[in-house]
Parts: structure tokens; C-alpha cells; sequence
């Protein structure tokens, strides 16, 4: 054989080689079935490489394999947030929340036939920032587990970035909040705020929002008071998931 056909030959074969990765983690077995409960309770719960999702949307499920707020997944037929499901799904070995997420991911793909892709957008949203009298959350200790209980009027916090927080605050006052605040590591604190709707926006000095001062800080006086944090109002740069396609769940 001519030597040049041969060594053209493995280096093709090694190129192949080379180029070959691994398919992306998946669960071993899964079920999806239509959710019978009612709406208002709902959640993702992992336990020990299991997932147990209960009364949930895809879009709620997406928010939670990608970690995007549901306002900044846009697109899709009206069925994905009308309809709930009951999904079981497990690992075939221990497994962390982040790998059960990436699984989360495929198992939306293969199952619901999910297309998307991602656009930075202009938005009108907060800039999340410190304020004059510094940051008074405390720095995480080394090697600290990352912890985040969020409610409604409160996030409870161990090993939270500054971006992990912009996240949870954007769901909160449901717009937009990108993280300018330099501040690198991770943080435990706790934060509490009236959660009453009419909170969600900034004081504005008028007597309704008055009225509302007994009942506790709004989450922007709260962020200033108990984290030396502000949300400044400005169009920010921010990443937004568009869905191109998805189908209703094939059968189990």
C-alpha cells in the first residue's frame, strides 16, 4: 500500500477520533404524565440523582434545566404555559443538581422537541449595584456550599454570587436585572421585603406608597437597608432564551 494513502488514512481516522464527543448526560429512565393537581402548587425537587417535577409548566421546566427567568424565555405556542405535568426521572447513579439539570435539558429535547436559541436584547430592566454605604452582605466561607431558598418577600442565602442574586431578583420584580456590581465571590446573607404586589416598584413618595411603609420595606428599601444594594432603572444588555419549537410530550 502506497505509505502516503496509509498515513493519509490514520490521519483522517484520528481526525475522526478527535472530533467524536461524548453525548451529554442523560436519565435513565423518565416519565412524563399530565398533571391532575391544581394550579398553585408546583416545584422541581431533586433528591439522590432522582427528579421529581410536580404541577409544572415547560416553561417552568426550562427555567429550571437552563436557570433563565420564565419573563426572559420568550417564543412558543400558548400550551407551554397552560399546560402541567408530572415528571419522575433517574439517574443511573448519583448525581448532582447541576448534572440532573444538563439531563433535565436533554430529556426536554428529546421528549418535548425543544429548538431555541439565545439573543442579547436591549431591555428595560435594573442595574443591580452597590450602594454609598458599601456591600453588607457577608463573604462566604471557603469551600461553602451554594444554598438559595427563595420565597415570596424573602431569599435566604449561603454561597451566592452577586449574579446568582441579579437572577433572583429579577423574578422578583419580574423585569430584567443584570449584575454592575464587581463584586467577586460568594456571599451569605438574608434578605426580606414586603412581598405585597404593589411593592415591586420603586418608592415614588406618593401616599399609597406611603400606606405601604408599616407593612414592611419594599424589596428596593429592603436591598439598600440590609445589603447596602441598589436597583437602578436603565436598559441593560440581557440574554433572552427564544424557543423555535416545541411539541407537546411524547408518550411514555
Amino acid at each position: 500500500m502506497n505509505r502516503g494513502l496509509l498515513a493519509s488514512g490514520v490521519l483522517l481516522l484520528a481526525a475522526w477520533a478527535f472530533g467524536q464527543t461524548a453525548p451529554p448526560p442523560a436519565f435513565e429512565v423518565a416519565s412524563i404524565k399530565p398533571s391532575k393537581a391544581e394550579p398553585g402548587s408546583s416545584g422541581i425537587f431533586e433528591d439522590k440523582g432522582r427528579i421529581n417535577a410536580r404541577n409544572v409548566t415547560l416553561r417552568r421546566c426550562i427555567r429550571g434545566a437552563y436557570n433563565v427567568p420564565e419573563t426572559l424565555i420568550l417564543g412558543g405556542p400558548k400550551w407551554i404555559d397552560d399546560e402541567r405535568y408530572d415528571i419522575e426521572a433517574k439517574a443511573a447513579g448519583p448525581a448532582g443538581g447541576h448534572e440532573m439539570m444538563i439531563m433535565l435539558q436533554s430529556l426536554l429535547a428529546e421528549r418535548f422537541n425543544l429548538v431555541f436559541h439565545r439573543e442579547t436584547r436591549p431591555m428595560s430592566g435594573y442595574a443591580l449595584v452597590v450602594g454609598k454605604s458599601g456591600l453588607k452582605a457577608q463573604t462566604s466561607a471557603p469551600g461553602a456550599l451554594s444554598r438559595t431558598n427563595s420565597r415570596r418577600g424573602g431569599i435566604d442565602a449561603q454561597g451566592c454570587t452577586m449574579a446568582d442574586l441579579a437572577l433572583k431578583l429579577s423574578e422578583a420584580v419580574h423585569l430584567p436585572v443584570a449584575d454592575f456590581t464587581a463584586a467577586e465571590g460568594r456571599f451569605d446573607f438574608k434578605l426580606q421585603w414586603n412581598p405585597v404586589d404593589g411593592q415591586a416598584r420603586p418608592p415614588s413618595g406618593d401616599k399609597a406608597a406611603s400606606a405601604l411603609v408599616d407593612a414592611g420595606p419594599s424589596i428596593f428599601a429592603a436591598l439598600q437597608e440590609q445589603l447596602g444594594l441598589r436597583l437602578e432603572s436603565r436598559k441593560v444588555p440581557t440574554e433572552v432564551l427564544v424557543i423555535d419549537r416545541a411539541d407537546r410530550p411524547s408518550e411514555n
